[in-house]
Parts: C-alpha cells; sequence; structure tokens
C-alpha cells in the first residue's frame, strides 16, 4: 500500500482552484462546488470542471491533486487524457474529408485498409462512425491473446491481428457495440488520404482551427508532457497509480484542458464560420437493419436529458475519467475531466445539468402496481441471451426487481412489464412464460430465455479437457480438470476457472467470457467458440491427441 503524508498549510493552497469569465449564480455555483468535497480531502486526486453559457465561461474551477507523488494540485489549466471523448475529433476528421470530397462516409472501408480481410460483408466508414460494423474491437482481441491490462497497446497491433480474422461480430448494420477497432482504423484512413500522420493532421487540421491551443494527440506513452495530471486507481486501502500503457490514436489518448472543450463544445449550437456543415454531421443518426434507433451518431452520443436535447460522450482509460455534454437548445456545456478511477464524471454531469436547467421538468415518479409476491418469484433466476452472449441473473425484494449486479432496479408498472426506477433509465423490461425482453431507449430488443445453470462434475467434465488453438489470435488454451472444478490454462493468463450454464456453454474468468462447445456427428467435441465482450465467438479447434 502507498503510504501518502500530506502538509495541511499546502493544502490550503489548492482546496480548490477557480476562474471565470462570468459568474454563476451564487446559490447555483455553491451547489455544483457542493458535488466536489470528496475530491479535495487531503491525498485526494480530483479533476477539473467547468461549465459555458452561451459564449461565457460561468464556472472553471479545479479540485484535488494532479499528483499524489509531489501533491501538485489540479488546475483549470491541468491537461488530462479524456480517453475515448476523444473519439468525436476523430469523426470530425473524417467529416471535414468527406465535406472536402476526398472521401465518402459511405466509402467501404476496404479501399482504405490495407490487407483488409475479406469477411464477405460490405463495411463502410458510415458503419465504424456508428459503432455498427461488426468489426472485433481490438482491446477483446488482445486479452483474449494473452496480453494483460498494462502490456503496451498500438495502432500497429491492430494493423497485424486484423489480418488473421476471419469473421464479424455481426452483420455490419445489424447492431450496435462498441468498437475501439473502427476508431483506429479511422486514424488510418486519415492517414493514407492524407499523406499525414493522424497526429499532425489533427493539429493542423482540427485543433489549431478551432482554437485548441492545449490539445495534442499523444502516440508515445512515455514521453514527459508538462502540466499533465498522473491517474490513479481506487483501491479499498487508498490510491495505486496507474500504469501507462496506451499507444493507440484515433479511438482515445486526445489530452486537453476543458477551455480547450468548451471552445469544442460551443460548436454544436454556434459553429466557427465554415465548420456549419461539419457540426450539423456529426449529429448524424441512422437506424440499424432492422429500423431499430441507434443513439450514436458521429463519435457522440444524441439523446435527451428529461425532455433537452442532449448531445454527450464518456471515457475511460488508465485512471483517467471524463465525461462532456452539450445542451444546444439550452447553449450550455459542461466538462468533467478527472484523474482517478472511482470519480463517477457522468453523474456528476448530470447532477450539474439539472442545477443549471432549474426549470427542467423532472418525470413524475412511477409507482408500482400490486403484484403478488408469488409472481414477483417467478421472474427471479438466470436468463440468457444467445446473440449477445450475455446472462441477466434476476433477484426479487418485495416489489422491486434487481437486474445484474443489482444496481439496476425496476418496480412493475403492470403484469409482466417493469420500468426503471432511475428515471433517465429508459429500459423496460417484460416477461412471457420462460422469456424476458429488453427493451433500450437505443438498439433492437434483447431476447434472454430463462434457464437452469448446471453443475460440473467429473463424469461431463472430462469430455471437455483439452488443448484448444486460434488461428485468429495464434493463442491456445488448455482445459483440464481438478479439485472438482474446470479450469482453462493460459502461459500468461494462468489459471481461469470455468463455470458451466449449459450442456455446452460455459462462463469463465476475465478474458474468457463466455466458451460454447461444439460437437461432431459422433458427440465428441470438435473445438469451442470464445467470446469476449466486443469481440465474439472465436474459433478454437481441439488438437488432435488432446483429451
Amino acid at each position: 500500500m502507498m503510504r501518502t503524508f500530506y502538509n495541511p498549510f499546502f493544502l490550503l493552497a489548492f482546496l480548490f482552484w477557480g476562474i471565470s469569465s462570468a459568474q454563476l449564480p451564487a446559490d447555483k455555483a455553491a451547489k455544483i462546488d457542493s458535488l466536489f468535497l470528496e475530491w479535495n480531502r487531503p491525498n485526494h486526486p480530483g479533476g477539473s470542471i467547468a461549465i459555458m453559457q452561451g459564449d461565457k465561461t460561468v464556472f472553471s474551477k479545479a479540485y484535488g491533486l494532479a499528483s499524489m507523488e509531489y501533491l501538485v494540485p489540479n488546475s483549470p489549466g491541468t491537461q488530462y487524457n479524456v480517453a475515448s471523448v476523444s473519439k468525436q475529433f476523430s469523426a470530425l476528421g473524417i467529416v471535414r474529408l468527406h465535406l472536402q470530397g476526398r472521401l465518402s462516409i459511405d466509402d467501404t472501408i476496404d479501399n482504405y485498409i490495407d490487407q483488409l480481410p475479406e469477411f464477405g460483408q460490405r463495411i463502410t466508414i458510415r458503419h465504424m462512425l456508428h459503432h455498427t460494423s461488426g468489426l472485433r474491437s481490438l482491446h477483446a482481441l488482445l486479452a483474449l491473446a494473452g496480453w494483460r491490462g498494462d502490456d503496451y497497446k498500438t495502432n500497429a497491433d491492430l494493423n497485424r491481428i486484423i489480418v488473421d480474422q476471419e469473421e464479424l461480430n455481426f452483420e455490419p448494420g445489424a447492431e450496435y457495440l462498441y468498437c475501439n477497432t473502427g476508431y483506429m482504423f479511422l486514424a488510418n484512413i486519415i492517414e493514407k488520404v492524407t499523406g499525414k500522420t493522424f497526429v499532425d493532421y489533427m493539429q493542423q487540421e482540427i485543433f489549431a482551427p478551432l482554437g485548441m491551443e492545449n490539445t495534442y494527440v499523444e502516440d508515445q506513452y512515455n514521453r514527459v508532457v508538462p502540466n499533465n495530471a498522473t491517474s490513479y486507481n481506487s483501491t479499498f486501502s487508498g490510491f495505486n497509480r496507474a500504469v501507462e500503457y496506451w499507444g493507440y490514436v484515433g479511438s482515445g489518448n486526445m489530452h486537453t484542458t476543458t477551455a480547450d472543450l468548451l471552445k469544442y463544445l460551443r460548436n454544436f449550437y454556434a459553429p466557427l464560420p465554415g465548420w456549419e456543415k461539419a457540426f450539423e454531421l456529426m449529429e448524424t443518426m441512422d437506424p440499424l437493419n432492422d429500423g431499430s434507433h441507434n443513439q450514436y451518431a458521429f463519435g457522440v452520443n444524441v439523446d435527451d436529458f428529461f425532455g433537452e436535447k442532449r448531445i454527450s460522450h464518456g471515457g475511460s482509460i488508465g485512471g483517467f475519467r471524463s465525461n462532456v455534454a452539450v445542451f444546444p437548445e439550452k447553449e450550455i456545456s459542461i466538462v468533467a475531466l478527472t484523474n482517478f478511477s472511482r470519480s463517477g464524471p457522468a453523474s456528476k454531469v448530470s447532477k450539474i445539468a439539472e442545477i443549471l436547467l432549474g426549470d427542467v421538468t423532472l418525470p413524475i415518479s412511477i409507482s408500482a402496481k400490486k403484484i403478488s409476491k408469488s409472481k414477483m418469484k417467478s421472474y427471479e433466476g438466470y436468463y440468457w441471451d444467445d446473440v449477445t452472449l450475455q446472462e441477466q441473473k434476476i433477484e426479487v425484494s418485495g416489489d422491486t426487481l434487481f437486474l445484474g449486479n443489482g444496481n439496476s432496479k425496476f418496480i412493475p408498472v403492470d403484469i409482466d412489464r417493469f420500468e426503471a426506477i432511475d428515471r433517465d433509465n429508459k429500459t423496460i423490461l417484460t416477461f412471457q412464460k420462460n422469456t424476458m425482453t429488453m427493451l433500450r431507449n437505443s438498439g433492437g430488443p434483447l431476447i434472454f430465455k430463462k434457464y437452469t445453470p448446471l453443475k460440473s462434475n467429473a463424469k461431463n467434465a472430462e469430455e471437455f479437457v483439452g488443448t484448444y488453438y486460434s488461428p485468429e489470435i495464434q493463442t491456445a488454451y488448455t482445459i483440464h480438470f481438478s479439485d472438482g472444478k474446470l479450469y482453462a490454462h493460459h502461459i500468461r493468463h494462468g489459471k481461469l476457472y470455468l463455470e458451466q450454464k449449459q450442456e455446452d456453454l460455459f462462463t469463465g474468468e476475465y478474458p474468457l467470457s463466455v466458451l460454447k462447445f461444439f460437437r461432431d456427428g459422433d458427440r465428441k467435441i470438435k473445438g469451442v467458440r470464445i467470446s469476449n465482450g466486443r469481440a465474439r465467438n472465436l474459433w478454437f479447434l481441439k488438437q488432435r491427441n488432446s483429451k
């Protein structure tokens, strides 16, 4: 555990650091300040918060430490890695090239990506912008290949691993599934079309014209750049420094300040001359193949917050967390950049929005319909979606249904129909016999079938034992049975526990989220498809002379 020391007199100097070009009403400023009291505790990282109304910065303050080691405070000018908030800038780069006629967002990506496998499907730039390409996401692929979380990752790693991919997660346009691969490929496309490095293109064609003087893309994780915060992971006993291992661009790794982001966000309601069409296109939303709504536009989410249009995105890498939101019809922009993993900037931004909007009409709290205790208990159990390969566990207490880890709470509004208690959560659950349908605000419905998990035993576990190899990621896992349990082993991940769910279906410790075994005509195991969230159904062939 890291030991920390502090000087109380020094702490007074950075209790908060604030500037403002205009002023919020004192009562609103005080309410916003109160949201960040925890960040100002001794030896605590924090972040920077900024708000713009119209063209005026009305709130800009910093809290906590940028460096716990040296007791350096965060300031309004501190730079943070904003992780996936970067995606909208990659999208903007593509949009600019589209408007200049140098590419089309409806071009297929095989025109630009060298050695892209022939998937037998038409994948466009538009698909990648919307996260509907079906491409497997890099981080999930590398984890299955044996990479650990703190291994260095670059765009070159993606270029190598994509060559051997034989399948997609799904038909392009059929689903929304967040995919870093697509946005890293956008960087490749920009480089091929412009002849510039992605770093230089973004600096010259996006950041500088938008007046973002303290923003850059970082492609060297070990470079020393002044005025950058250090990030920390929260632990039960304090904080650990997050090791910097990220060297990829396009999907993340932009460093910036709250002031620069406010300059950028203002363009969604008051664009600079010459940028009007670009920011209009950034809000483009296209339906999925089945007509379902997809709220992910070009690098941003477009939805509503209690009736007010909202354009937003969050980010997470190492211990950095970020969230930006703009309410264009109210001409309000909010930026929260933080350097510790438990900071929860998205919820902070939502609370700030409630304070600022003031006259927002909060939805009326829903009332629970009276449902018998036996009927409520009938919903309990495990449910499985065989398309997205997800399990949901449902528990019931009184008139409340708890979904998954228990953080999502639902109450009955009718027999077999439940709505979320959190009114910002628009998910609806319906039940029919042993089927649960999850209706979402964005994306098609998810269908879950109720099932009773099986338990492994020596007799049925033995047939799964053996070594399985995937040519798509050039790696193998060996499955063995010991101490009454089934395990998979990898040279880098070690021993991973597998839990049987159905006859040929298992879930496992990360990175083996789901394993679905397949049999030949003689009912012998011939291989397994392994999935890990954003990478589905990689085929692992059982090796000959393997039990």
